[in-house]
């Protein structure tokens, strides 16, 4: 019996997302079903940690392929056409963080080069619908902004725009709009949270607004240990994983899967393999993929989907336990802090 310590465990996952990836690149959700842009890039992720390189970097080129004018990506494409007409930013910014996550793992300098408009222009769309508060507006509509903020989503930019740094350090371009931006945002995070969900309903009942924060960097230390310890009685179920909803009777795995990043990257190590061990009775053994969730009062898998996005978040949480590649730091630092000719002699 092959071990979750090894890679092999996770053939079918990365066989998986191989399937579904198109010939120009492109990743949706199921075969012949929606693409969103954060989730595409989240299983190319999962194709680089796999040592998928060329298909890794198709799943780039079709963002450079497809990037509108401004910047953005559409928030859901059927079949390489947009769905929708809004453009969130959260979904734009995560290109750096695969990019780099790439880079961690190849050391493939010319694919930087080759990204960096697409990058940069990303980038600019990202800090154009940040406020003067520091939180980033979630969405842009028919060219106009949508004027309030995510917890989870202003977390994952934060993480994007760390990540955007070194880029560009690498290939000596200005990174000091990349640095305020951050720090701004930080700070907002941090310490103006009535920034957020001001229009709608407080997204706290949500997982991720609990352990995003934890996993992105904003919080570091006892304050991030502090934080993941808070709630994490309403959000586990102990044997099953973590619920995505507090009131709701559903674990789901790519949520498990990064409180999984969450816990390494805090230093939760035991309590990491323990949730992760869990996760793996929501594979079908028919084909050893797994499920989204799992409904437990119902005894019912929900939705009957077996998404190409939960793949990827499974392979990353892996990755982060098991250390099978260099993109399992990923988490553990904050690159924007580190000076890119160490990055350089590391190599």
């Amino acid at each position: 019996m092959i071990k979750s310590d090894n890679f092999n465990f996770y053939k079918e996952s990365l066989d998986y997302i191989l399937k579904v990836q198109m010939a120009d690149g492109s990743i949706s959700w199921e075969k012949d079903k929606k693409l969103d842009p954060w989730d595409h890039i989240e299983a190319a992720m999962g194709l680089a940690i796999g040592g998928k390189e060329v298909e890794a970097r198709s799943a780039f080129i079709w963002l450079k392929e497809n990037q509108e004018e401004d910047g953005a990506w559409y928030a859901e494409y059927i079949n390489g056409i947009p769905s929708s007409e809004r453009k969130e930013s959260n979904f734009t910014a995560y290109i750096a963080t695969g990019l780099w996550h790439n880079y961690l793992i190849t050391k493939n300098k010319s694919l930087l080069e080759e990204m960096f408009f697409t990058l940069d222009l990303a980038m600019k769309f990202v800090i154009s619908l940040q406020t003067s508060y520091g939180d980033v507006s979630w969405a842009k509509e028919k060219n106009q902004i949508l004027d309030d903020s995510l917890i989870t989503g202003c977390s994952s930019i934060f993480k994007s725009l760390d990540c955007a740094i070194p880029i560009y350090n690498i290939l000596g371009k200005k990174t000091k709009d990349l640095i305020k931006a951050k720090e701004l945002l930080r700070t907002c995070l941090l310490g103006h949270t009535e920034r957020f969900d001001r229009s709608w309903e407080s997204k706290k009942r949500y997982s991720m607004d609990w352990y995003y924060p934890a996993m992105c960097g904003v919080f570091k230390g006892k304050e991030a240990e502090d934080r993941i310890q808070s709630r994490w009685d309403e959000f586990i179920v102990n044997g099953m994983g973590c619920k995505c909803v507090q009131e709701e009777p559903w674990v789901t795995v790519a949520e498990s899967s990064e409180l999984v990043v969450a816990l390494v990257a805090i230093g939760e190590i035991d309590k990491a393999k323990e949730l992760f061990d869990w996760l793996h009775q929501w594979r079908d053994p028919k084909d050893n993929l797994y499920w989204t969730g799992y409904v437990y009062t119902d005894r019912k898998y929900w939705p009957v989907e077996k998404p190409t996005w939960t793949a990827g978040a499974v392979l990353l949480a892996a990755d982060s336990l098991f250390a099978f590649t260099n993109g399992s730091k990923l988490f553990l630092e904050e690159w924007g802090d580190i000076d890119h000719e160490k990055i350089k002699q590391s190599e």
